[in-house]
């Protein structure tokens, strides 16, 4: 293996080592994402089971993926928010309401696109 080649594959561990700390920090410390992880486990396997052909699957799925990916960038604005500080700033409540916003959106998504598969 090339000495750059080298630094790539460990830069690659590297950042897959902070992402299931992300994941870790995530489930230990934001209870909207434990809910959601504990959802995904029953979903998941379920979106696999009645999904016919692969591109139900992955909707079903995928959808499920989604709103875990949207609930962590929201929690990950919540606490950069929360770190500069605690007073009340209208911005800082507006960017928590879109992130919030940004989970609902995906959270319709998921319920509109297993209806539509499922009863359509």
């Amino acid at each position: 293996m090339k000495p750059e080649n080298k630094a790539s594959f460990h830069r690659v561990i590297r950042a897959a080592g902070f992402s299931m700390k992300g994941l870790k920090a995530a489930y230990i410390y934001e209870a909207a994402f434990r809910q959601e992880v504990w959802l995904a486990l029953v979903i998941l396997p379920l979106g696999l089971y009645l999904g016919n052909g692969a591109v139900e699957k992955v909707l079903l799925t995928g959808t499920a993926l989604l709103v875990l990916i949207v609930e962590l960038l929201n929690s990950a604005v919540e606490n950069v928010v929360d770190r500069i500080g605690s007073e009340y700033h209208e911005l800082s409540g507006r960017a928590k309401d879109i992130g919030s916003a940004a989970v609902f959106m995906a959270m319709v998504l998921m319920g509109l696109t297993w209806l539509l598969i499922l009863f359509f």
